[in-house]
């Protein structure tokens, strides 16, 4: 078989590869690279290069200023609005500095607040498993990751082990939020699995009462909830009980996340072709082996980007407790303007904040892509 030349490859060699067996070469740079990215995204079309034009006007224009303010002409040092005005025109970071410890823990013994620098880092170790497959003796870190809520509620809270006792209203700040956002995230989703099977169930009477929750919980604002926990949820136990607030807060939250979860995981099986459902019956697996082994795994790799969504919604309304008189990590800086010396700086706390709260759930995001690029099977 004579060779012929392949332009692709450097001159003088010549191309032995049989017919179907010639490798796969890189795609040439005019069709792919940022240079192409750039050529056909932003400058594809004349209403792209306009969009893309004024935008880039806009940053002009709005960045400068901004970095001026947070960075250049921030101050960093002090102890008093007007200090911060003797050194520079910027944010005055030295409010958010001074008040760090507050925000984080809120009111947490200051003595203490190791078990809540503990408590992290176990969530840490917890949450790696779940996440990703490729933990070492990942069967038994889950195992770790299951009691990890007993162990975090007995290193925050104490009373045994000789631990000091820390009442639940001196929890505030970001050690709040985490614990909000973290219980209900991780009981919402076991919920809102199991209402969403009820509500596709045959039996009527499990139907009727799923529906009848999921409904409610969509009906109802999240504050108002808050509020009936604050409140009303005491006249429903018996007298005498002592039904932690913090305990109350963290039912209603879990169960508002569950409704609404179950709404997405129900999007999730009703995408599953019927023939899945047909394929599991013709093997023989009875329904929670089906739903384990076959259904539910594609429901759920459906449903991630609405599952990370609800996520995201339910961490960022962890700020609502605010109402019934619990401060989170928003309740500590706008308690913390009060202040007079420190007062008319809300613009620091509020950007503060926004970056904390961004960076959480930007990370929340970009595992949902890089969960979605590992199941992707080109379906």
């Amino acid at each position: 078989m004579a060779n012929t030349q392949n332009p692709d490859m450097t001159p003088g060699l010549t191309n032995a590869y049989e017919p179907g067996e010639h490798p796969d070469w890189p795609a040439p740079s005019s069709v792919k690279g940022p240079v192409h990215w750039i050529k056909t995204n932003l400058f594809g079309s004349v209403t792209n290069t306009l969009l893309t034009l004024l935008t880039i006007y806009l940053l002009y224009k709005i960045i400068p200023s901004m970095v001026d303010w947070m960075f250049l002409d921030a101050a960093y040092t002090g102890t008093s609005r007007k200090d911060c005005e003797a050194q520079a025109s910027g944010a005055c970071w030295a409010f958010i500095g001074t008040r760090l410890q507050l925000f984080i823990y809120g009111f947490y013994p200051d003595a203490e607040r190791w078990r809540v620098n503990l408590t992290a880092v176990l969530l840490v170790a917890a949450l790696a498993p779940v996440l990703y497959d490729n933990v070492p003796h990942r069967g038994k870190a889950l195992i770790f990751t299951a009691l990890y809520p007993v162990i975090a509620g007995v290193l925050l809270v104490g009373g045994i082990f000789g631990l000091e006792f820390v009442p639940t209203d001196q929890f505030g700040g970001l050690m709040l939020n985490v614990i909000i956002g973290v219980t209900g995230i991780a009981f919402s989703l076991p919920i809102g699995i199991c209402l969403a099977l009820g509500r596709q169930s045959h039996l009527p009477v499990l139907r009727i009462v799923c529906v009848a929750f999921i409904e409610f919980i969509r009906g109802v604002p999240l504050i108002t909830l808050l509020f009936v926990a604050a409140v009303m949820l005491s006249y429903f136990v018996p007298p005498g009980t002592n039904f932690d607030l913090l305990v109350r807060m963290l039912i209603m939250v879990t169960l508002f996340a569950s409704g609404y979860m179950a709404e997405v995981i129900r999007g999730g099986l009703q995408a599953i072709p019927k023939g899945q459902y047909e394929a599991a019956d013709s093997m023989g697996l009875k329904y929670w082996q089906s739903m384990r082994l076959i259904i539910l795994p594609q429901a759920l790799k459906i449903a991630i980007p609405g599952i990370v969504n609800t996520f995201i919604a339910l961490y960022k309304d962890t700020t609502l407790v605010i109402v019934i008189g619990r401060l989170d990590i928003l309740g500590i800086g706008r308690s913390s303007l009060a202040d007079s010396k420190w007062q008319g700086l809300s613009t620091e706390v509020y950007v503060f904040v926004a970056i904390f709260f961004f960076i959480s759930c930007f990370l929340m995001s970009r595992y949902s892509l890089y969960l979605e690029k590992k199941l992707h099977t080109g379906h």
